[in-house]
């Protein structure tokens, strides 16, 4: 009887085994599918999922140029952003953006930044932004935009200089205009690079100030 006993239980044990193993298994097997299955659909989302260009912008630049996008400020509450070959140079999240215009330059033949800064034009002097117009080197790119207000404080000597970066519209920028601007110190011809929207209460899409102006591009490599 003893051993009789014995098989039982050996033979229950075995089935419970058995019965559990099989479980597992499946269970193992379902989750297996499962991980192939998503693997499956997450690698068909990334084939159908549109590249994404340097700087965020709507298609690749060909060789030999770089990508740029940028934005003037928006009221006096967001400052403007200036990004070249995904490098973000300014922006209110690096906290190098202030009231005025703001402007990066970059090495026209490696794309590397070479400075930042902004110059207040409604409660500051031009000089000090009449000499660094002055000093930026030939072949360097330069990025503007505004934030607030960009032209109380121009006068005509600030404004014939960077028209002489390529600007068309800086003779024509007024009290909180927005404009941004991509040119470049020895430029000989206008930029293409450039947006401006005037001041104009009846079109402002903030009181007192106009819509954020946006733009986009690549700019060409220097060359010797």
């Amino acid at each position: 009887i003893g051993a009789a006993k014995l098989v039982v239980v050996v033979a229950i044990f075995l089935f419970t085994f058995y019965v559990i193993s099989q479980v597992f298994e499946i269970k193992m097997d379902a989750n297996l599918g499962h991980i192939f299955a998503r693997s499956a659909l997450d690698a068909a989302a990334r084939s159908t999922k549109p590249p994404r260009y340097k700087c965020g912008i709507s298609k690749a630049c060909p060789e030999k140029h770089f990508a740029f996008k940028m934005a003037s400020g928006a009221a006096n509450v967001v400052g403007p952003k200036i990004c070249v070959e995904d490098n973000i140079l300014m922006s209110g999240v690096k906290n190098n953006v202030g009231r005025g215009i703001n402007v990066a330059l970059v090495n026209g033949k490696t794309g590397e930044p070479l400075d930042t800064k902004f110059f207040d034009m409604w409660g500051g002097d031009v000089a000090p932004f009449i000499e660094f117009l002055k000093s930026i080197q030939d072949g360097t790119i330069v990025l503007m935009g505004t934030y607030d207000d960009g032209a109380t404080k121009l006068n005509e000597e600030a404004r014939k200089l960077i028209a002489e970066l390529g600007s068309t519209s800086i003779t024509n920028l007024g009290f909180r205009d927005n404009w941004v601007f991509c040119g470049g110190k020895g430029i000989k011809t206008k930029s293409p690079f450039e947006q401006h929207i005037k001041n104009n209460k009846d079109t402002n899409k903030y009181e007192g100030w106009p819509e954020v102006v946006e733009m986009e591009g690549c700019i060409p490599q220097k060359q010797d």
